[in-house]
């Protein structure tokens, strides 16, 4: 099953890293991946495969809320 992250917030150092890492501890696999800087905020769009995540779909989005608001961003993923 695929899902797509969005990551929006202030720029700075380490926020792919610190998205892909947690990502990477959940088995989930990146499969696309795209960022840029939009009138001064980082975006960062990814597509992922779920299907061998071992957490479930709402504890994964849990975590990445969690992490976004320790980074100051906004994590989403949705189906």
């Amino acid at each position: 099953m695929n899902a797509i992250v969005t990551v929006v917030g202030q720029d700075r150092v380490g926020i792919i890293a610190a998205v892909c890492n947690q990502l990477a501890g959940f088995n989930v696999n990146i499969l696309d991946i795209s960022q840029t800087i939009m009138q001064g905020s980082f975006t960062m769009v990814m597509a992922v495969d779920i299907g061998a995540a071992t957490a479930s779909f709402g504890d994964l989005s849990a975590v990445l809320a969690e992490l976004g608001a320790e980074m100051g961003l906004s994590i989403r993923i949705q189906r």
